[in-house]
């Protein structure tokens, strides 16, 4: 058993090797491959404009809408006599010792409310906008970069800056 578990290992241990052995073996020349490290360090960049990106949303909801009634025609008033001048005298001595007005104002008269008739359901669609996201012009180091964002950076961006020495693409290997 212990045989069998020290020939699996290796077996395990050859198949890892053969992929290391085969890049080796794929470069002419026998050099091996250096990917060089990333230099970075964080800096600050002037922000020239700033653009909300807007999603626009649609919702459509239902409202009761109602139209008043038109009033009633009214009936044409009857006319009264006009009382004569001995008349009205008499209503205003007889109002000053009673302590009534001798000629009430006349009251208008009383018009109902609007009944709520002639009412239907209806669509009313509304259309909002929402900022999703920013499209932000700004410079660094003498260059003007745009960039989508989530939020308003304001005026000044933090950017990342990473340099890394740029190598030619090695030479494509010969057909086997």
């Amino acid at each position: 058993m212990r045989r069998l578990l020290e020939l699996t290992l290796l077996g395990v241990a050859c198949c890892a090797m053969q992929p290391l052995a085969a890049q080796e073996e794929a470069q002419p020349d026998g050099r091996i491959r250096v990917v060089p490290a990333e230099n970075v360090k964080i800096d600050y960049a002037q922000v020239l404009r700033v653009e909300p990106v807007y999603q626009t949303l649609r919702a459509t909801r239902s409202e009761e809408r109602c139209e008043p009634l038109p009033p009633a025609p009214e009936k044409p008033a009857e006319r009264k006599q006009e009382p004569g001048a001995l008349s009205r005298m008499w209503d205003s001595v007889k109002g000053a010792f009673t302590g009534e007005a001798a000629d009430p104002a006349p009251t208008p008269p009383a018009t109902t409310a609007a009944k709520r008739e002639n009412c239907r359901i209806v669509q009313v669609d509304r259309q909002f906008q929402r900022p999703i996201a920013y499209d932000v012009d700004y410079v660094y180091k003498g260059t003007k970069y745009r960039s989508r964002l989530a939020d308003d950076p304001g005026n000044r961006l933090r950017v990342r800056v990473a340099v890394t020495p740029w190598e030619a693409e090695a030479p494509p290997l010969p057909p086997p």
